[in-house]
């Protein structure tokens, strides 16, 4: 009689089969379940209220929410944003109400990509909420911040799960292939190190998608082991059954901003090879180049600024290359731009001067400009003083000539000064050149 096969002995796929059940078998998250942390010791008490599970896929979400709903003795029910609609809520509602009048028991209200309920559906919840009928518990991996309304959030505690490490992996997979019961002990199969450390790495902390490249290895030996296949699992059939990992990115969501502000930060930074690597990061999950493009030229404007001139140049002509050459010959222009940016000298002194500046135009929004540099396109405003006093600064020997030009309110401010790094060094001397002038010619700084 032939062995059965793993599909022979569950139609369960072995991540789900291998869940934990229990805190003692839950895999990682140690600040929210570790001793004397928050969330730990509110599913020991049994004292979970309504909660936000936030994290990356396979980080438990759900297997937490189980677990929550074991250790509470709450009835489970699993719902998916995607799949169902306001409607089922309605039934689950219904029916947790006379379950907790007939039966004193309350219901987890598992609500599996919460973040796919648009507003109104979304407030659907709060009455249920807040009269206990349920206890929802959401799980999202986008920011909720950005994806739940303020009015769920505010009756809601919100949870962060980060990804499992390599070691959290590595048990997890030990344990798979060691459970007879549920994992894959009755099979006989043995790991290599080197295909585990690939599995550990290439999971990217997803526990789902480690298990499941390794019942795909499993299946694919237990399937040919007639034909010649071993009991040792391989780096190469771990390579195989994990196929192309794909980009972690989200153009519309948090991902989005957290890899541009990592762009944007190597840059400032001056970090070449973590600036290149979050532009590719960003290419490689299909943000607009013209975006990013967009972004550098921001960049050279207010962090590189006249420390080099030229940056903003650059940056310029690379938008204008990708646009002749697009998709991926144009890729390279943005990416020689990125490494301009990140060695360039660094001053953001003109961003911070236009910041004052701009300050004081709010809190001095009608000073009026000095006569003697209004314009006087007619009589009437000669006649009224428009333009009278102003002296051509061409008509003086270095084409200056000491003169105000700020209202009378502002007169002495001093917005703009200029580092010591790269071109900025000239600008400073040139300054200090002109001051030299009004000084050399009675009009000392402040005076009027």
């Amino acid at each position: 009689m032939s062995e059965p096969t793993l599909f022979q002995r569950s139609a369960e796929p072995l991540a789900a089969r291998m869940r934990p059940r229990t805190l003692e078998e839950f895999l990682g998250q140690e600040h929210l379940l570790g001793a004397g942390k928050a969330l730990g010791e509110l599913i020991r008490r049994g004292d979970v209220a309504s909660s936000i599970f936030w994290g990356p896929p396979g980080s438990g979400k759900t297997t937490l929410a189980r677990i929550v709903a074991h250790y509470t003795d709450r009835h489970f029910e699993p719902f998916s944003a995607v799949t169902e609609g306001v409607g089922r809520v309605r039934e689950i509602i219904k029916e947790a109400e006379e379950r907790l009048k007939y039966h004193g028991r309350g219901t987890i209200l598992f609500c599996d990509e919460i973040h796919r309920f648009n507003k109104a559906q979304q407030d659907a919840f709060l009455p249920w909420v807040e009269s206990g009928i349920i206890t929802l518990i959401g799980a999202t991996t986008e920011n909720p911040s950005f994806e739940l309304t303020g009015a769920l959030l505010s009756r809601c505690r919100v949870f962060v799960l980060e990804p499992l490490n390599e070691e959290h992996i590595k048990t997890l997979v030990r344990r798979a292939l060691g459970d007879d019961a549920r994992g894959l002990g009755g099979v006989g199969l043995e790991i290599d190190d080197d295909a585990l450390a690939l599995l550990a790495r290439e999971a990217d902390g997803d526990a789902r998608r480690a298990l499941q490249a390794l019942e795909a290895a499993a299946e694919y030996l237990t399937g040919t082991r007639e034909a010649g296949g071993g009991r040792r699992i391989t780096a190469t059939l771990i390579s195989d059954a994990l196929q192309k990992r794909f980009a972690k990115y989200d153009k519309g969501g948090e991902e989005h901003y957290n890899l541009i502000s990592a762009l944007h930060k190597a840059v400032r930074g001056s970090d070449v090879e973590g600036s290149l690597y979050w532009l590719a990061r960003m290419l490689a999950g299909g943000e607009d180049p013209l975006y990013i493009a967009r972004r550098l030229v921001r960049i050279a404007a207010e962090d590189v600024g006249l420390a080099d001139p030229r940056a903003l140049s650059l940056a310029l002509a690379a938008k204008e290359a990708f646009h002749f050459l697009g998709s991926p010959e144009g890729e390279l222009a943005l990416a020689e731009a990125t490494v301009y940016l990140a060695t360039a000298p660094k001053s953001n002194r003109v961003y911070a001067a236009f910041g004052r500046a701009t300050q004081a135009a709010e809190e001095h929004p009608a000073e009026g400009v000095p006569l003697h540099i209004r314009n006087a396109p007619t009589r009437l405003m000669e006649e009224l003083g428009y333009g009278a006093g102003y002296k051509y600064a061409h008509a003086y020997e270095h084409a200056f000539v000491p003169q105000d030009y700020l209202p009378e309110a502002l007169r002495g401010a001093k917005w703009y000064e200029p580092s010591e790094f790269g071109f900025e060094k000239d600008v400073k001397k040139r300054m200090e050149w002109w001051e030299n002038l009004k000084r050399e010619s009675g009009k000392g700084k402040g005076e009027t």
